[in-house]
């Protein structure tokens, strides 16, 4: 486990150096989600049924968790990009635990995702979102979002470390865009068909964004809803343990063998 932590803050601190040195991906990622928040805040937000500031309070939930579930895209461009370019190859020749690369490069990934939070929930403080609920499950929520982030860049770095090359990751990661579009992200999901209304509510984004609303007091939880929205923060504990508990290990795995 002590070799795990030194090797694994090696390769956090080598994440962190190459996110310095490359600061226009890390504009990107912040200035995005802000405006996201500004698009559909104001221009959807007016046609919705919960307009102006109460569309804003239901969204800035939605979007932080969204911007979460992009750690899918973001770890699978780097891991694929390291492979690539035949890093991961030259790491697999040193003497170090065959976790601290994956988990290096995942705990990197949490670092820039909390600093990047605070530029969008002080925009979401503009446009008009509070916190509602109190400091301990303020605390909670966020925490909640960056153990999702956590989860989600595991299951990320799997997919690069399989795909092997930049441009079939970058392809594939595109695809995750579409997760919160099925999801409560954006909307509500009440109004939905039932059919894609279960899709929705079994979808992990909409239990933490529903976990997220309830702790910051933004928005009640649903009735009716299905079991991981209706009992949203131990439906999200669970899927980020599902998520932790399958990707982890794959992850760690297809690191060590390789193409073998």
């Amino acid at each position: 486990m002590s070799m795990l932590a030194y090797d694994g803050a090696a390769m956090l601190g080598r994440q962190l150096l190459r996110m310095r040195n490359n600061p226009g991906l890390l504009i990107l990622t912040q200035t995005m989600p802000v405006s996201m928040l500004l698009f559909f805040g104001y221009v959807f937000g007016s046609a919705l049924a919960m307009p102006g500031e109460a569309y804003r309070s239901f969204l800035v939930p939605g979007l932080l968790v969204a911007t979460a579930a992009g750690g899918i895209m973001t770890g699978m461009f780097q891991a694929a990009g390291d492979t690539h370019r035949g890093v991961t190859n030259r790491f697999r020749t040193l003497p170090m635990s065959r976790a601290a690369v994956p988990l290096g490069q995942a705990a990197a990934d949490v670092v820039a995702t909390a600093v990047g939070t605070v530029p969008f929930l002080l925009v979401g403080l503009a446009v008009g979102w509070r916190v509602e609920g109190g400091p301990l499950e303020a605390a909670g929520a966020v925490g909640l979002l960056m153990l999702f982030r956590f989860a989600c860049t595991w299951a990320g770095i799997y997919l690069g470390l399989l795909t092997r090359n930049e441009e079939a990751a970058g392809q594939l990661g595109g695809a995750t865009f579409l997760l919160p579009l099925l999801s409560s992200a954006y909307i509500p999901t009440s109004g939905l068909p039932g059919w894609l209304r279960t899709v929705a509510e079994w979808n992990p984004i909409s239990a933490v964004a529903t976990a997220l609303r309830d702790l910051f007091g933004n928005a009640p939880v649903p009735d009716g809803s299905a079991w991981p929205v209706a009992h949203p923060v131990a439906g999200s504990l669970v899927w980020c343990a599902v998520l932790l508990g399958v990707f982890v290990p794959l992850a760690v795995r297809q690191y060590a063998h390789g193409e073998r």
